[in-house]
């Protein structure tokens, strides 16, 4: 069993070698537009999980997610054969490829932060001129005792 230090390294590694295989070696244009965000590997160094996502060209026009996935499943063993030779370990790491949908989930949050910033702006924007409703001293005040004569 590795380190977790060990397996960090070799993850960080495994993300710069395929990003720059993407980028300079494999020669798929659906491809293009594909970032590697983060890789983890397995305690054994036997499995690595290369997380990626899909830039779009315009923010109207979904990326080809299914696109890059094929092309990543077919490019998977040349990526391999380089991940092999430029680490030198024993055994070289399976790679999976799994879509990174934290920047989709952030740009979800941020729309959702800025309605709810809206509503609250509304909210202030109606209540500058209102009154409370009943009474301008809501409590009641405590009875006093009678005096008996």
């Amino acid at each position: 069993m590795a380190d977790t230090a060990r397996a960090r390294k070799l993850a960080k590694r495994i993300s710069q070698i395929v990003a720059s295989a993407l980028e300079h070696e494999v020669k798929d244009p659906r491809l293009a537009r594909v970032t590697i965000t983060d890789t983890r590997v397995t305690g054994d160094l036997h499995d690595a999980t290369v997380y990626y996502t899909v830039l779009g060209e315009r923010l109207d026009v979904e990326p080809d997610y299914a696109g890059a996935a094929a092309a990543l499943e077919k490019a998977k063993g040349v990526l391999r054969s380089m991940v092999g030779a430029q680490t030198g370990v024993r055994f070289t790491p399976t790679l999976t490829f799994m879509t990174d949908t934290v920047p989709d989930e952030a740009r979800k949050m941020e729309e959702l932060l800025a309605k709810a910033q809206a509503s609250d702006a509304e909210v202030l924007r109606r209540s500058a001129g209102a009154t409370p409703a009943g009474e301008a001293d809501p409590y009641k005040a405590p009875r006093e005792a009678e005096d008996e004569d």
